[in-house]
């Protein structure tokens, strides 16, 4: 029974981010780091609580800056990860010198109190939103976005129910992963918040509606009308962990059903806004306006914790309700971050960087589509890319094993990504990446494929 259990979580480790618990994490702790780094790794899971897709820890880093890692010993590591933090590269020296400058004036707001920065970062992220969409509360992280929106859904519409996805992911506060649609995240964790209605993703790969937008439209307003206590519908505009990315017929015909319904859609672009799609949000792919948007992750630019809701001017009716009461609500190191990523987006026209970029990186990665059969499917935007490797194409097996050799042999020659969902590699570099970087780290991609012999 034990071992039934065991293997049951090992399975579900792999579900979502890296592969933590196999022999190759072993291996790779043995042979790939110096003794400093076994002795300090030691002494990180001696002190810090073990958790899934957290520990255990592959290298100690010392520095970070443009689009690379690097360890004490001196290894460095092109980062496709970046736990979405990076539009700008780590370390940006416009970022710093802001926030160096800052540090020089005043450092935090105290509650009943305003500051300039914040007021200024309000200005400009709203100049980016539509018209009406001009009303924004901060927060120091996306999962308390996510909070303050379900809040504000509920005051807007009096309606306590909620639909979300199934596989989607909304944060780690108790009520985020209530709403989210991970099981791995639900472990041991009920009761949890009720009113949840979760239903199939619209994918293209997989999936119970694979290819057929149309009948997961029909499931959605199915359920919307059925429940009359429905006030929100709560999505990932693309699902970032493996990139699955809707059509605009999709999004608009969702966003039909939310008028008709009278549900507000909240779109969660924590992970992808500012720019990774080659706009500044994602739902201007698509053709929508959303009544909340969640924003977080690389608002701070990489350095400070900063999120934000950005929602409807006539939703500005509940002055009465503490509706994200926090403590580093107005901070000013998190507006000079916020203001300072949307001007270095601007000056380095990185929007436009990204489409060309975008179109480099679709016709690298379905050459290898085509020449690997490991690799079952390749979809991505912008900078935002999933290869969803399997060992047969026509059954669609996931290749977790496949997936895992592969990640560490790219971490060997210095190119780190995500494996999401045990089987697809998650590539999202910073946006102010080099061509030349680009090259380099497809090239470590593409040997490492050649090594586990996928040629198709």
């Amino acid at each position: 029974m034990d071992h039934m259990k065991h293997d049951k979580h090992n399975a579900e480790s792999v579900v979502e981010g890296d592969i933590n618990l196999t022999s190759a994490r072993g291996e790779w702790l043995k042979e790939e780091v110096n003794d400093q780094t076994k002795e300090l790794l030691e002494k990180d899971a001696k002190y810090f609580l073990h958790q899934s897709m957290s520990t255990p820890c592959l290298d100690i880093l010392k520095n970070c800056e443009g689009s690379y890692l690097e360890s004490i010993s001196g290894k460095r590591y092109l980062d496709f990860h970046g736990n979405n933090v990076h539009q700008v590269g780590f370390s940006h020296p416009k970022m710093v010198s802001a926030l160096m400058g800052q540090l020089q004036e005043l450092t935090f707001s105290t509650r009943r109190y305003t500051n300039e920065k914040a007021i200024q970062f309000a200005e400009k992220l709203t100049s980016y939103t539509p018209k009406g969409l001009n009303r924004i509360l901060l927060t120091p992280n996306g999962s308390s976005a996510i909070s303050i929106a379900l809040k504000l859904a509920r005051a807007v519409t009096g309606k306590h129910k909620v639909v979300s996805f199934w596989d989607s992911f909304h944060g780690a506060n108790l009520d985020a992963i209530s709403v989210g649609g991970e099981s791995i995240f639900q472990e041991h964790m009920g009761p949890l918040m009720p009113g949840v209605e979760r239903i199939p993703p619209p994918i293209t790969y997989r999936g119970i509606f694979e290819g057929n937008e149309e009948k997961a439209l029909e499931y959605l307003e199915h359920v919307l009308s059925k429940d009359d206590e429905i006030g929100a519908f709560l999505a990932e505009t693309i699902r970032n962990t493996d990139v699955q990315i809707p059509s605009a017929k999709y999004w608009q015909g969702a966003r039909e059903l939310c008028d008709k319904y009278g549900v507000l859609l909240i779109l969660d672009e924590i992970p992808i806004a500012f720019g990774r799609t080659g706009k500044m949000f994602a739902y201007e792919l698509f053709g929508i306006e959303p009544d909340i948007l969640c924003l977080g992750k690389g608002l701070g630019g990489g350095i400070v914790p900063q999120a934000a809701i950005v929602t409807r001017e006539e939703y500005n009716r509940f002055g009465h309700i503490s509706l994200g009461h926090y403590t580093h609500e107005k901070s000013p190191m998190g507006s000079v971050a916020g203001l300072t990523l949307l001007e270095i987006i601007e000056e380095e026209k990185l929007l436009q960087k990204v489409k060309a970029d975008e179109e480099f990186m679709k016709k690298a990665l379905y050459k290898m589509h085509r020449k690997y059969s490991l690799i079952g499917d390749v979809r991505g935007v912008g900078l935002l890319w999933g290869i969803e490797l399997v060992t047969n194409r026509t059954t669609k097996e996931k290749a977790t094993a496949e997936a895992e050799e592969i990640m560490y042999e790219c971490l060997k020659n210095g190119l780190s990504f995500k494996v999401s969902k045990g089987n697809v590699l998650q590539l999202s570099p910073p946006l102010t990446i080099s061509r030349e970087e680009l090259e380099k780290a497809l090239e470590i991609l593409n040997d490492a494929f050649l090594k586990t012999n996928a040629i198709a």
